[in-house]
This record gives structure tokens, C-alpha cells and sequence, in this order.
């Protein structure tokens, strides 16, 4: 099983797709907390040209409140994260499988609502598979 889901979106302006995952996003909730762009730390602490590569942090607070009042310390693995890198012929897009981080977590009401989650992570997908082959 892998931890991720993803595609390839045929985009090649990663800020287009990142607009695009935000707007899909949002329809199931979800809001972006937070971005890392990875290849702008590795140019200013590395020196290093890297391809664009993005982490967004992904958090609906209903789920959210619902996974910290099962866990209080589920906060060091939320908001569930959504990577964009360059391709060479557009932009990977891979979303955290919240089902395969919490399968090792002894917590029934985690599992429920990673299950909720990874539904909604789904449709996410789905909704840019279709926007992909329009």
C-alpha cells in the first residue's frame, strides 16, 4: 500500500496548480494553512537549483477538532500534506493516504475519521483527474 495518491496534471505553471488544488480543496473544506516552497529554501540555504517542489498543509478544522479530541497529539501529523513538483511534462500532484499513517495508531475514532478523510482526499483527486482530461 502506498501512502500517497496522486497525478499528473498536464499544467506546467506550478502557482496554476497550486490555485487549482486550493480551489478543489476548499469545496471539501479543506483550507491551506500553510506552503513550503522546497526548492526556495534549497536555492537560499543550499545554493542549490532544484525543480519547483511545493508542500501544502491541508486542514479542515472540523477534522481537525475531531482528530485532536480523539488524540491530543495527533498535531504532529496534521494538516495532512499535498506535494506539487515540476515534471517534465507537468506538475505531480500527491496527497497524503491519512488511512496508511493512522493504521498504526491504536485509535479507533482516528481510523473513522482518517477514513472520512481519505474520502475527501479522494474526490480531491478525482476532481483533478476530470479537470486534467477536460
Amino acid at each position: 500500500m502506498t501512502y500517497y495518491k496522486n497525478i499528473q496534471l498536464q499544467i506546467t505553471d506550478i502557482d496554476e496548480a497550486t490555485n487549482l488544488v486550493q480551489e478543489i480543496a476548499a469545496k471539501q473544506g479543506f483550507g491551506i494553512v500553510s506552503q513550503f516552497d522546497v526548492d526556495k529554501a534549497f536555492e537560499q540555504k543550499l545554493n542549490l537549483n532544484f525543480r519547483p517542489y511545493r508542500i501544502l498543509g491541508a486542514c479542515n478544522p472540523s477534522f481537525a477538532k475531531k482528530a485532536i479530541d480523539a488524540d491530543d497529539k495527533i498535531g504532529t501529523i496534521i494538516p495532512c500534506n499535498i506535494m506539487l513538483q515540476q515534471k517534465e511534462d507537468g506538475i505531480e500532484i500527491a496527497i497524503i493516504d491519512p488511512r496508511v499513517i493512522m493504521r498504526d495508531i491504536n485509535n479507533v475514532k482516528l481510523l473513522q475519521i482518517a477514513d472520512e478523510i481519505s474520502d475527501k482526499m479522494d474526490w480531491i483527486i478525482n476532481q483533478l483527474k476530470s479537470t486534467n482530461n477536460a
